[in-house]
């Protein structure tokens, strides 16, 4: 095998195809169903509004990092275009402007910077007042040709091309190992594969321990409903912190409208489903909608420096990453398949140096490095340290999970909704840090570095690649 590909998402995908299109015999190893990660749960933005800010980008990466952060996401919304026309994908691919919105006099000012910025930069750019809400705002920033899509769609359109010549989709093949070498092996449950190079499009990569002190994992959250009112077509940003986001979706022929926000760091808000509840209301109350019809959560992954890291890892030869795309994934997701696959058939990519995992931005990222890794250290002592949720089985009420101390250790305690009780060890089997329970998802989630497991222990999220052991319970 020419390359194996770890995780069956859209950067995964991407990368495959693009490598299949020129010839590589390509394999595809998805832990789970193929769209089941972090890209199943997208809200499905094509856009050039990063995370982080265009005044931002320029101060720590100078105007032609910043324009090169621009035109990059643009050419991955124009590939996302180009495979939509020549494989005829029926994927609701649709151009709308995005509105960056101020609703304050300081948000306002703030704003005003960024146009000047994300002109400067090339972005189609102006300040507007003319902002189709159905609510006040006191002006935005509205960039032009972003997109919308149905990623579900256009994305089992490339998997269901790429077996064939060679190249294989394997779903439901967990990996358990990666050994960079000549070839590489990557081990997983069902067997092994060898390849002359890997890529770990995972969302987060495997125990990659340096990386992670530059990676930080946030949980998202996203609710839907049917309009019952006229909502323009487009793309919404506000400019609170964590920000609120609205987009249009047809379904059926039904307008329907999706706001996502309310982010906080994995493992850190122990009401989980209060997030959902915070976002019903802001949905209700700003939009013409009265029933929340669909809701769910997805995992961003925020990078020191501001900016995604795609390319060869660090310390490794053959071994590439894509990871970091905070909360324009479908965009990063793309690129890192554009970057990923130039860089190993040997083309020259225009991006590759500005994304390369081992770059060196302590401006950019000193602040955040800083609180981000203190934090990871308070968490894995603290945690330790914390009194027990409970010292017996009846102190977990059905469907809900918590840390029990039983003999002297701790333990972490799921009982089903029929009471049947499930024990593993606490400990993520990354790197040791103790998880936490999720209501709202009924998942173990570490707060270090973003792992997340089933509630019997089953490996959901990495970068942790082993299960959490399971415990007995004594009998009483």
């Amino acid at each position: 095998m020419d390359v194996a590909i770890i995780g069956g998402g859209i950067a995964g995908l991407t990368t495959a195809w693009l490598l299949k299109r020129a010839g590589k015999k390509v394999a595809v190893l998805e832990m789970h169903r193929v769209l089941s990660g972090q890209t199943g749960q997208t809200t499905a933005h094509l856009t050039e509004l990063l995370d982080t800010p265009y005044t931002t980008l320029l101060q720590d990466f100078g105007d032609k990092g910043a324009h090169l952060a621009a035109s990059s996401s643009r050419a991955a919304i124009e590939q996302i275009a180009s495979l939509v026309e020549s494989l005829s994908i029926p994927c609701g691919f649709t151009r709308v402007p995005a509105f960056k919105y101020a609703e304050t006099d300081r948000e306002l000012r703030e704003l005003l910077l960024e146009v000047s910025a994300a002109r400067q930069v090339g972005l189609l750019a102006s300040f507007t007042k003319d902002v189709p809400l159905p609510f006040p705002v006191k002006g935005a920033l509205r960039v032009e040709d972003q997109a919308l899509f149905h990623p579900r769609e256009y994305l089992l359109a490339l998997a269901d091309a790429l077996p064939g010549d060679g190249c294989h989709l394997f779903e439901n093949t967990k990996v358990v190992d990666l050994y960079d070498g000549t070839p590489c092996r990557v081990v997983t449950e069902r067997g092994t594969v060898t390849a002359q190079v890997v890529v770990e499009a995972t969302t987060t990569p495997l125990n990659r321990v340096a990386m992670h002190t530059r990676l930080y994992p946030y949980r998202t959250y996203a609710v839907a409903g049917p309009l019952e009112g006229p909502l323009e077509a487009g793309q919404y940003y506000d400019s609170q912190d964590p920000y609120h986001y609205i987009r249009t979706q047809q379904v059926d022929g039904v307008p329907y409208v999706i706001v996502g926000g309310e982010d906080h760091k994995v493992g850190s808000e122990e009401d989980t489903a209060s997030c959902f509840t915070a976002l019903e209301e802001y949905a209700v109350k700003h939009l013409p909608v009265k029933q929340l019809t669909h809701r769910w959560s997805g995992q961003v992954i925020e990078p020191a420096d501001g900016l995604p890291s795609i390319g060869r890892n660090v310390g490794s030869r053959h071994v590439y990453v894509a990871t970091g795309f905070s909360g324009t994934g479908m965009t990063f997701g793309t690129l890192a398949g554009m970057v990923v696959s130039d860089l190993i058939l040997g083309n020259e990519n225009p991006y590759a140096a500005l994304y390369a995992p081992g770059r060196v931005k302590p401006k950019a990222s000193a602040k955040d490095f800083i609180q981000e890794n203190a934090e990871v250290a308070f968490r894995f002592v603290a945690d330790r340290l914390a009194k027990p949720d409970g010292r017996q089985l009846a102190d977990v009420a059905p469907g809900e999970g918590k840390i029990l101390e039983v003999e002297g250790r701790k333990v972490a305690v799921y009982r089903e909704d029929d009471g049947t009780a499930h024990a593993v060890s606490p400990v993520c089997t990354h790197l040791g840090c103790h998880v936490h329970w999720n209501n709202a998802e009924r998942s173990w989630d570490c707060p270090c570095h973003g792992g997340r497991f089933s509630p019997t222990g089953r490996v959901l999220n990495g970068p942790a690649m082993k299960d959490l052991p399971s415990r007995k319970l004594p009998v009483k």
